[in-house]
This record gives structure tokens, C-alpha cells and sequence, in this order.
């Protein structure tokens, strides 16, 4: 198999070359850090020992040459001088040991702040480096105190914000992937379902042609109406199949009366155990609906529920107005759901039985949320007592 049409293969490229080049670019951001860092300490110590030498001239007279010391201070401030203006962005504090008071550089608004706020700074700044001691003679003179300079400070969250976009990036990837096999699974489903739209059409046109036949050799008539009535059921199944993956047509139509529909199907084809119920208001209930995906909802419910209840109790439907909804509610006395799993029961595969792919609740998700832009859940259930699902539709007019 060639890489390029390895789909798996090419996704763990792209990811191990994402962690790699990610690892790349920290690893010379370190580098760049740690040589700022060691490129401002320089610059620090050089200062300090423009101060060391201050103090050393302090206590000379004419030194062996003949120079005078105030010949000597002269230079070392102009040397002091230069090692400042080669640093403008690294703030220091220099701490005088004997008089207990910081003078700043590079602070900003020093002249407003008190010792006290210098103070603190010089705390913060040791965190950050280790102070550079001033002595003479053996005998600590002065401290000096740097913190980061601006550079530094923005090129520390650098790697954060980095791997943040590569996480991101990742996500993305991963969030394609996804949304590629869900799209890939949803084309084989409707393949799958207009396929068998497609087979069941052949035999069905076929069994017509047979019961025209049957009423030709004197049958009896009864058993021909029994025939006519699965022949229409499977007609409507092949309709099912065959919009499965296609924009349905939706009609103006009486939630009531299409839900009485399937209602009398189920109950006169389910077990005499069952007590079927429903209610219907006198009020009629336009919603827009595609007849044929909205009976196969109800069917799917139902079935759902005798299953529950494994194929004995009550299950009753009750549809109702409210605020501007259609709302039909299907109530089983089954073993009911885990209130951990009332949004998983719609998910495709989830099922509980040891037969079915579990598409049942997810295909009655699709049609009422994607199709008739709707809503499907579960209204409440409790452990051995029983579950009740709602459908929400807009009414229209």
C-alpha cells in the first residue's frame, strides 16, 4: 500500500512532524533565552564593576603613575557611562549596604516610587536573579539587583503561546478527522439504505404482479387484502429507505392524525400484553412533516419502548400544544435509563440488546433535528418504572 493513500499514515505524519518541528523551535528559543539571560548578566557585572572600581579609587591617593584620583573617577564615569548607555532596557537597583538605600535605573517612574516600593522590587528581582555583590576588601559595599528586560519578558510566554497553536492545530486536525468519518459513515449509510430501497423494488413490483394474478384464479379475496396490505407496507418502507441521505419534501400536515396512523399500526400488529393508549387533543396540530420519515420515527420510539418492557405493560402517547410547539410524548412502564445515558441513547451503534446495530434512536434523532428541525429527548425516566421520550415541532400558522 502506498503511503500517500494511507490515510492513517498520513495523519501520524502530520502530528509527528507537528511534534517535532514544535520541539525544534523550543529547543532554539531556549537557546536564544538562556544567551539573552547570559548576555544581560554580562552587562550587569560589567556595571558592578565599574562601581568595585568607584569604591577602590575611593580610598587611593596618587596612584603609582601619577595620576590624581580625581583623574581616575573622571574615566571611571565615563566608563560608567558607556556601560549604561549600552543597557537601556534591563532595570537595576543598586542597594547602598551602608546608608540602607536603592537608587534605580531603567525603572519605570522611579522618581515616583518610595524605598519601600524599591524594596519590594529588589525582592521580586532576586527571584528572577541572583544579585551580583559589590565588595571591597573582602567587605560587601553594595547590591545589585536586575530583573528581565522587556525582550525577556515576551519571549518567556513565546512557548506557551507556540505549543497553544499547536494544540490547537491538533484539535483541528482531529476535529477534521472526525468530522471526515462521520461524513464517510453517513454516505455509507444512505448508500446502504437507497441499495435497499433499490432491491426491495424488484421482488415488490414482482408480488403486484402476482396478486393480479391471484384474483384471476378465484382466490379467496381475503387473502389477497392481506397480501395488498404488506405489499402497501413495504412500499412505504422502500420510500423510507430511498430518502435516507436525500432533503425529504415536508408537507403541511396534522401531527394528530399522522400520529394516530402509526399508533394503529404498532397496536393492532404488537402483543395483546401491551396496553396501548393514546390522546389526542380535538384542536388540530399543523406542523411541518414528512409523512412517511415522521411514521417511521413513531414506529422507532414505539418498538423501542415495547422492547423496554419486553413486550409487556402500558405504553401510551399523548400529544399536545405548547408554546407554539407540537409536543408528543411516547411513556413506556419498561426498565427505563440512566440519566448518565439519556443523550448517548441517540447516538449511532448504543444499544442495550443483544440483536440491532442501534441505529433505531439515532435515525429518529436525525429525521426530527436535521430533517423536520426539531426536537427529540428524553423527557424523564426512572430505574424499573419507566422512560418517557418527547418530540417537539414548530406549529406552523
Amino acid at each position: 500500500m502506498k503511503f500517500e493513500n494511507n490515510p492513517q499514515f498520513s495523519r501520524w505524519f502530520i502530528i509527528v512532524a507537528s511534534l517535532i518541528a514544535i520541539s525544534l523551535i523550543l529547543w532554539n528559543v531556549s537557546l536564544f533565552f538562556d544567551q539573552l539571560k547570559e548576555s544581560e548578566r554580562s552587562k550587569v557585572e560589567n556595571l558592578a564593576a565599574v562601581y568595585r572600581s568607584f569604591d577602590e579609587v575611593s580610598d587611593v591617593d596618587p596612584n603609582p603613575k601619577g595620576y590624581e584620583a580625581s583623574t581616575i573617577n573622571s574615566s571611571l564615569n565615563r566608563l560608567q557611562n558607556d556601560v549604561l548607555t549600552g543597557n537601556i532596557t534591563i532595570p537595576i537597583l543598586l542597594y547602598n549596604l551602608e546608608e540602607e538605600t536603592y537608587s534605580g535605573r531603567n525603572i519605570i517612574d522611579a522618581n515616583e516610587k518610595s524605598q519601600e516600593d524599591f524594596e519590594k522590587m529588589a525582592q521580586e528581582f532576586a527571584l528572577i536573579n541572583e544579585p551580583i555583590p559589590i565588595e571591597f576588601d573582602g567587605v560587601k559595599s553594595n547590591i545589585l539587583y536586575y530583573g528581565n528586560s522587556p525582550i525577556i519578558s515576551q519571549i518567556k510566554f513565546f512557548p506557551a503561546a507556540l505549543i497553544l497553536i499547536v494544540v490547537l492545530f491538533l484539535a483541528l486536525i482531529y476535529f477534521y478527522y472526525l468530522t471526515s468519518k462521520a461524513s464517510s459513515q453517513n454516505s455509507l449509510w444512505a448508500g446502504m439504505a437507497k441499495e435497499t430501497a433499490h432491491q426491495i423494488g424488484t421482488p415488490l413490483s414482482s408480488l403486484v404482479g402476482w396478486t393480479e394474478i391471484l384474483k384471476d384464479e378465484q382466490v379467496d379475496p381475503s387473502y389477497i387484502a392481506e397480501m395488498n396490505k404488506d405489499i402497501d407496507r413495504l412500499n412505504v418502507i422502500t420510500e423510507r429507505f430511498s430518502k435516507i441521505g436525500s432533503t425529504p419534501v415536508l408537507e403541511t400536515l396534522e401531527i394528530g392524525l399522522e400520529t394516530q396512523k402509526a399508533f394503529d399500526y404498532l397496536s393492532n400488529r404488537s402483543s395483546k400484553l401491551i396496553n396501548f393508549q393514546i390522546d389526542i387533543p380535538n384542536e388540530p396540530l399543523k406542523v411541518s412533516l414528512n409523512e412517511q420519515l415522521y411514521g417511521w420515527t413513531v414506529e422507532n420510539l414505539v418498538k423501542n419502548a415495547i422492547d423496554a418492557m419486553k413486550g409487556r405493560g402500558d405504553l401510551a402517547i399523548n400529544v399536545s400544544k405548547d408554546s407554539g410547539f407540537a409536543r408528543v410524548k411516547i411513556t413506556d412502564t419498561g426498565k427505563g435509563i440512566p440519566k448518565n445515558k439519556y443523550k448517548a441513547i441517540f447516538e449511532p451503534g448504543y444499544t442495550t440488546k443483544k440483536r440491532g446495530w442501534g441505529l433505531g434512536l439515532s435515525l429518529a434523532r436525525r429525521i426530527i433535528e436535521e430533517y423536520h428541525k426539531g426536537d427529540i429527548r428524553v423527557l424523564k425516566s426512572e430505574i424499573d418504572k419507566g422512560t418517557t421520550i418527547q418530540i417537539s415541532l414548530k406549529l406552523v400558522g
